[in-house]
């Protein structure tokens, strides 16, 4: 299928990602691995929940850890420009029919709640409180490092259906992997700050949340992150990696918090602001699309991903597969 046209003037506009809520089922084994071993700020903490910062953030928070009985995720958040964008967005979605509420949450303004079409749960806001600056408190600085939160990717039924409704709300593809055989997309990365990508979408069960991702400064981070994982009972939890994509040229790291959530460390892709950017195209069956020196994907990770809470799961529409590791 042939991919939509940028659409460079949407409805209402979305500056970037801003924070995920994953539910996690014990609030100090989560802490320990998202503070203590990957290295984000505690911005707000009691018996309920976490909120956490990476170290170059000004929001409140970019993750909420939330507990619950059962590991989950809540919802994926955007920030807007403005509040009027709010108001834009709340009429553009309920004229198509989506399910639209003003949401009330702490450390920010109007909240909008809706889905997309493949049911994943989204808010949008355009304030949030502001902390004070801490990217130069070095003695801070823990873990892999991690500077800010990048990019979240789902697990579609139908990513020709989720690339039309992303497009449409201003989302630009900067590259995409195409089945040869029946020319639909198996798998998609859409950006709005100008990097790679903001949110992405892989062919399989879904809707679920395949990872959430955070840039770090390099790639020798990872490699102290995978040193002290190897070292402090995380060896389990290192899924894939580190390895350079082929998508995104990104060094990278996949890992699984303690609920099985997984977390992509991630440095080293490129810019995509101009709006004359051309995608990028990959064949499924490429070698070098997941990995640049050609080390295929675990099965897992083709296979395992974070449940959306209330969220019916669907089989994908697409039977094409890419090539496993044995």
């Amino acid at each position: 299928m042939p991919l939509p046209a940028p659409n460079l003037y949407p409805p209402f506009h979305i500056v970037r990602l801003s924070h995920v809520e994953l539910h996690v089922t014990d609030l100090a084994r989560s802490r320990a691995f998202w503070v203590d071993t990957l290295g984000l700020q505690v911005t707000h903490e009691d018996d309920e929940l976490i909120t956490l910062r990476a170290m170059e953030e000004r929001n409140h928070h970019c993750v909420i850890l939330r507990k619950a009985d059962q590991p989950s995720a809540g919802h994926l958040a955007f920030k807007v420009y403005a509040e009027e964008d709010l108001d834009k967005a709340h009429a553009w979605l309920s004229a198509r029919g989506h399910a639209v509420e003003w949401v009330e949450r702490p450390w920010q303004n109007r909240t909008l709640r809706t889905r997309d079409p493949q049911g994943v749960p989204l808010e949008f806001y355009a304030t949030m409180e502001r902390l004070a600056p801490i990217h130069q408190k070095y003695a801070l600085y823990k873990g892999v490092k991690p500077l800010r939160i990048d990019h979240f990717n789902c697990f579609s039924t139908d990513v020709d259906a989720s690339v039309a409704f992303y497009n449409d709300i201003g989302f630009r593809i900067s590259e995409y992997t195409e089945d040869e055989e029946s020319k639909r997309l198996w798998a998609a990365w859409m950006h709005r700050k100008g990097g790679v990508h903001d949110m992405a979408f892989t062919n399989g069960r879904g809707p679920r949340l395949h990872h959430v991702a955070f840039w770090v400064p390099t790639p020798l981070n990872i490699i102290d992150l995978l040193d002290l994982m190897s070292t402090t009972g995380y060896l389990a939890n290192i899924e894939r990696g580190p390895g350079r994509h082929g998508i995104s040229n990104a060094f990278f790291l996949y890992i699984r918090d303690p609920d099985g959530h997984r977390v992509e460390i991630y440095c080293s892709d490129y810019l995509t602001i101009d709006p004359d950017h051309e995608p990028i195209r990959w064949d499924l069956k490429d070698p070098q699309r997941q990995t640049l020196w050609g080390a295929p994907a675990p099965k897992s990770w083709f296979e395992e991903g974070t449940a959306f809470a209330d969220t019916e799961i669907g089989e994908p529409t697409l039977a094409a597969k890419p090539i496993v590791a044995p």
